[in-house]
């Protein structure tokens, strides 16, 4: 049986539970995601939309975009919960929101060409300055 990982916001108004099942993970350096987490890079998981469900505090989300793609944020607290990508078929979990470790860590660095100039990225892993190729 997949072992099920579950997530909260600061507040905890809002909780998920995911499946330990993500098939990717990376530490994203964009602009919107600087600005959407209030860091450096936001590190995130992804993994197949239907493997995602809200747990609670659904009703309290503030969602910006629309349908096939969206940032999902408590309406009381802000956190960033999760962000819905590729026409709606991934959910993106900002590794901060979870409560469990996941059986994945990042493998790369992402779009580090929009890196903020005050940061230095210290570890060993690749770095691409958009997407991971492929």
């Amino acid at each position: 049986m997949t072992r099920k990982l579950t997530g909260q916001c600061f507040c905890r108004a809002v909780s998920y539970e995911v499946a330990d099942e993500f098939v990717y993970a990376a530490n994203c350096h964009c602009s919107n995601c600087r600005r959407t987490t209030g860091s450096a890079f936001k590190p995130f998981a992804g993994i197949e939309s239907d493997k995602f469900r809200l747990t609670d505090g659904g009703d309290r989300l503030l969602i910006y975009g629309d349908e096939t793609g969206h940032d999902a944020h408590c309406g009381q607290c802000g956190s960033l919960l999760y962000s819905l990508v590729r026409e709606g078929a991934y959910v993106h979990v900002p590794m901060g929101t979870l409560v469990d470790e996941p059986g994945i860590r990042p493998s790369a660095h992402i779009f580090v060409g929009s890196k903020a100039k005050w940061f230095t990225i210290s570890d060993d892993l690749p770095q691409y300055d958009e997407h991971v190729p492929g």
